[in-house]
């Protein structure tokens, strides 16, 4: 994937109309922003464009609707970056999107006023691509600016279709450090490069998987999906999560590891439970197998010493999914360990979003990270490998 797009530095845009496509995808009860962390992500680019001058209009989705639900207005997040900005965002109610409000809205801009338009999923065309959405957008702007890392793996109509039907197209600061952390790790990592996968499914990162092994030097699988490659291996797993069906692809995992000269490392024990619950008791195994009647929850503190002693001899590490159900306080302790190793770590250490980024957040590490992506899945598909619509519809330099 080129990583040689153009940013919002590299285009004039004093007195311009400038659509920006944020991630305003936050969560609310009763109408309150739980999480503010996307907002203030987003802050950085858009001050920038105050500061320039630009007409700045933002955009984004909210939630999983297919059209007008009041329940998933963007209103309070209006409320909300006018106070984080110290300045009036101006929002465009209109369940168009693109209609009469928002037409009258941006109509009135003086430079550097800010207009936040109605959720973009407001518009069922949105998830499809459609162009008649997509033009509808571009007719608000001179330049598009997409900062939404989180969104840029789906082709939208806010993230592709309207790059079509503008002049320029470049990217914020948000994306430009998402290419540049993500990239260069990829891409360019400083050696030893170890990975730790972890989460509850192989099926979600086969690709992932895959890729890895062609670029690290360890890599490191724990979480819901080990049990399956334990099982590849001939351990016992009780009734731990495992996709039976996985297991040959596991088996020819472990052959490509030994094969690349890539040291691949399985918890080598586990805290197992009688079942799914926060209260059950946790009991260590002695080794890889788990005794029936148990699923394994985290990895053993064996497994825990090995994946720290890995990651302290990295230069570089990534890391995506949780080594267990870390939302157990019982189960959490894998989680803790490999996040305290890459806290107190050297090496260039990037979360790949998701379940992994609220752990670190949550455990208090977050700071201590080089890089935490914004993205769950967009960050998994960049390290399967994949090209990203909504960054190659971007202008090159």
């Amino acid at each position: 994937m080129s990583f040689n797009k153009k940013t919002i530095e590299d285009v004039e845009v004093k007195g311009k109309r400038v659509l920006v496509r944020c991630d305003f995808n936050v969560p609310l009860k009763d109408g309150v922003i739980t999480d503010e962390n996307r907002l203030v992500g987003a802050l950085p680019t858009i001050k920038y464009l105050v500061l320039k001058g630009a007409k700045v209009i933002l955009c984004s989705h909210l939630g999983k609707t297919k059209g007008p639900d009041p329940k998933l207005t963007l209103a309070p997040v209006a409320a909300r970056l006018s106070e984080l900005l110290g300045k009036t965002v101006v929002f465009a109610a209109d369940d168009e999107v693109v209609g009469v409000n928002a037409k009258a809205a941006v109509e009135k801009m003086k430079d550097s006023d800010i207009v936040l338009l109605e959720n973009t999923r407001f518009r069922k065309e949105e998830g499809k691509n459609e162009e008649a959405f997509s033009k509808d957008l571009a007719s608000l702007a001179d330049i598009f600016v997409n900062d939404a890392f989180g969104t840029a793996h789906r082709a939208h109509c806010s993230t592709v279709g309207v790059t079509a039907f503008v002049k320029e197209s470049v990217c914020g600061y948000l994306i430009q450090k998402e290419l540049k952390f993500l990239g260069e790790v990829v891409e360019k990592p400083v050696r030893p490069f170890v990975a730790i996968l972890g989460g509850a499914k192989v099926s979600d990162k086969i690709n992932v998987i895959n890729n890895l092994l062609e670029k690290v030097d360890t890599l490191i699988i724990g979480g819901g999906m080990a049990y399956t490659f334990l099982a590849a291996q001939g351990y016992t797993v009780g009734t731990s999560l495992l996709e039976a069906e996985k297991i040959e692809y596991a088996k020819e995992m472990i052959e490509k590891a030994k094969a690349k000269g890539v040291n691949f490392l399985l918890p080598v024990d586990n805290i197992v439970g009688a079942k799914f619950s926060a209260d059950t008791e946790p009991v260590v195994t002695e080794d890889q197998n788990i005794p029936d009647g148990h699923m394994g929850l985290d990895i053993g503190p064996k497994s825990a010493e090995l994946f720290a002693d890995a990651v302290k001899t990295a230069k570089t590490v990534i890391w995506n999914g949780p080594m267990g159900v870390f939302e157990f306080a019982n189960f959490a302790k894998g989680t803790i360990a490999v996040a305290k190793a890459m806290a107190e770590s050297e090496a260039t250490t990037v979360i790949g979003g998701g379940d992994s980024a609220a752990a670190v957040n949550q455990l208090g590490f977050g700071d201590k990270m080089t890089h935490i992506s914004t993205g769950g899945g967009a960050s998994l598909e960049f390290l399967e490998g994949k090209e990203l619509p909504g960054i190659v519809a971007l202008s090159d330099k």
